[in-house]
């Protein structure tokens, strides 16, 4: 294969594909997950709660770089995570651990492909890929705000990878699945009449699924538990294991747009419903509904 062929300008859809390192505290491990991502073409790096705000601009991280200072010079310190997913329809944690209620871990190709087919058939979305603190990786919070859990694979014994080597791994298989299979152009000999025909001009981002923001989702999740606090069915005091259910319930459909708007939509008619507050806890420590107008007895 020529090297003419290997290297070449990023495609556009990456552009829309950020990196999101959580708590990162070592300067010269965001300077050289800056170079990891730049040579794959990937620029949009994002700083969650880092330990110092100007970890980008110390001098390790910029000799780590080596170059890639576009990376670190643009690089948005965001305060949650949250805020760094919010514009995102889809989200993937990079993490070695399994979690009771997180998604099933897939390995980086099968991530690549996810992001590939979403990014390159809805214009407006965006993935991120979270990757956690060098000490202590992904707290169980931070993957639950993620649809998808992205695992490198390694040996059984110690699997743990430098935070640079693992941006690395991950920009590169996002890079060589654009490369491997994006779509042949045209063949010269395509006759005007095929070309022309409404099947071959249609867009597929005209049919692709609009899927919800994370900050819509998360919206969604709040609403939900609102309503759900005021049927009774969640105790606030002892939620348990519900919410983190439904969180990996939802992250396996990929709730679109129209589907957000309605779920919250039934949220708000349980609200309706349930126009008097929930008491405060009995003797037994129960919730209970209050009887429409009546309040509190003794």
């Amino acid at each position: 294969m020529a090297l003419s062929t290997l290297h070449a300008p990023a495609p556009q859809w990456l552009s829309r594909v950020r990196f999101v390192l959580v708590g990162t505290s070592h300067p010269g491990n965001v300077g050289a997950a800056a170079r990891a991502m730049r040579v794959m073409g990937l620029r949009e790096l994002v700083l969650v709660a880092p330990r110092s705000e100007r970890v980008a601009r110390h001098p390790e991280a910029v000799a780590r770089a080596s170059g890639a200072l576009d990376v670190l010079e643009n690089a948005v310190v965001a305060d949650s995570l949250a805020q760094a997913l919010a514009p995102c329809s889809l989200a993937v944690a990079v993490s070695a651990d399994t979690r009771e209620f997180g998604p099933a871990p897939q390995p980086p190709e099968e991530i690549a492909a996810l992001a590939f087919a979403e990014a390159s058939a809805d214009a407006s979305a965006r993935v991120a890929f979270v990757f956690g603190a060098e000490r202590n990786g992904l707290s169980i919070e931070a993957v639950g705000q993620c649809q998808r859990v992205c695992s490198i694979p390694g040996g059984t014994d110690y699997a743990s990878l430098n935070l640079a080597q693992a941006v690395q791994i991950v920009a590169y298989c996002l890079r060589a699945h654009e490369r491997l299979h994006s779509p042949a152009p045209p063949a010269a000999s395509a006759s005007p009449a095929a070309s022309a025909s409404p099947a071959a001009s249609a867009s597929p981002a005209a049919s692709a699924p609009h899927f919800a923001s994370h900050e819509q989702i998360e919206a969604l999740h709040a609403h939900l538990e609102r309503a759900l606090v005021r049927i009774g069915f969640l105790d606030p005091r002892h939620p348990k294991k519900l919410m983190p259910r439904l969180r990996r319930l939802f992250s396996r459909t990929r709730l679109e747009v129209e589907e957000v708007e309605l779920l919250r939509g039934v949220c708000t008619q349980i609200e309706k419903a349930c126009t008097n507050p929930y008491a405060p806890p009995g003797r037994d420590g129960s919730y209970s509904p209050v009887p429409p107008n009546e309040g509190d007895s003794e």
